[in-house]
């Protein structure tokens, strides 16, 4: 049998059965968000562990910004299609923290997401954040443009990410079966980077230098370039 706990409110003892996680809720219902400090005197009490129990009751979230120290409840909260919400500039997610928010979207990113790109997205930094889920090999990055892309870290995914985000970097001029890269739509160019990403290594060879005969002079740098290839091997073709 567990121990009873006993806590002492302004003199009197308590018992953790005495507080309730109603107190908590109708905070935050009211407010939509609060810190520690507001959750602790809702219920009367100086300790967060007896807060942090009774939370456990309820269905709620930690902020992702501010450090997580914003709560609110899953009712409350009203997730846009990405699964993100705010109130007065604070940010919460569906996926929890920071790092599982980022590593979500990325893996989510039909091109991947460069650092700027998902600052805005989560108005947050996410650089820090980005790093450590390489390190923990739950994301990939790859200079791309100058700049790291970072990818899922699936590998047929991340293949799909790098192709999709070099075929909008690339220059125009691929003719031939592949078109201009600036006038190609966009279930076009989407259709083109699945095959080639579906296609062995030495396939993807061989089609690259096909297709780079097609397009003349200076096809071989324009192709390569679409599909992040070495220049050299499309010219080779394999």
């Amino acid at each position: 049998m567990a121990p009873l706990r006993i806590y002492k409110r302004k003199g009197a003892i308590m018992r953790l059965t005495d507080f309730s996680a109603e107190a908590i809720a109708t905070l935050l219902r009211k407010q939509k968000i609060a810190r520690m400090p507001k959750l602790m005197g809702a219920m009367g009490t100086n300790a967060r562990r007896t807060v942090f129990r009774k939370l456990k009751e309820l269905a709620y979230r930690t902020s992702y910004s501010h450090c997580g120290r914003y709560y609110t409840l899953d009712e409350v909260a009203e997730f846009d299609e990405q699964g993100l919400w705010s109130y007065r500039e604070v940010w919460f997610s569906v996926y929890g923290t920071l790092l599982s928010t980022a590593a979500a979207m990325v893996e989510a990113a039909a091109v991947g997401y460069f650092v700027e790109e998902l600052d805005n997205r989560l108005h947050v930094g996410t650089k820090d954040a980005l790093r450590k889920l390489v390190g923990d090999a739950r994301l990939t990055r790859e200079k791309v443009a100058g700049q790291f892309l970072y990818c899922a870290a699936d590998s047929r995914r991340r293949r799909q990410q790098l192709l999709a985000r070099r075929s909008l970097l690339a220059e125009p001029g691929v003719v031939g079966a592949i078109p201009e890269a600036a006038i190609l739509p966009d279930e076009l160019r989407a259709a083109i980077v699945l095959f080639f990403s579906l296609l062995d290594e030495k396939q993807r060879r061989l089609y690259a230098g096909l297709e780079a005969l097609k397009s003349g002079r200076g096809g071989d740098a324009r192709l390569a370039k679409f599909l992040g290839l070495d220049a050299g091997t499309v010219a080779r073709g394999g």
